[in-house]
């Protein structure tokens, strides 16, 4: 976290405007997570959203069976507490490959200026 914000602090205000567009774009909603998480958690639909699609198709195959749906109801439980750090963890991902992507086209541009 702290290599992100040491790069940041490298970042004009055009870059930091263009970062933060990159981020809400390509990043995960931490609301729209949980809503998943919460109408269609058994069915594995915010592990889909969240690319975990292993794991996703797995709690929808459980779903079908009575014994099935009780694991994936504790599963679900326990996904409550993990969504709000795959998200958080997911978009801290995002800003990092975008900050490197624009110090790099940055270091470019420089370098083709002198």
């Amino acid at each position: 976290m702290s290599y992100n914000i040491a790069m940041k602090s490298q970042l004009d205000a055009r870059e930091l405007l263009i970062l933060e567009q990159e981020v809400k774009n390509n990043g995960k909603n931490m609301v729209v997570a949980y809503i998943l998480w919460y109408f269609l958690g058994l069915f594995g639909g915010h592990r889909f959203y969240m690319k975990k699609t292993g794991s996703a198709v797995a709690q929808l195959i459980l779903s079908i069976t009575v014994i099935g749906m009780i694991v994936t109801g504790i599963w679900l439980l326990v996904d409550a507490f993990l969504l709000h750090t795959w998200v958080k963890e997911h978009n801290r991902n995002v800003e990092a490959q975008v900050m490197n992507e624009i110090m790099s086209q940055k270091h470019f541009h420089n370098a083709m200026n002198r």
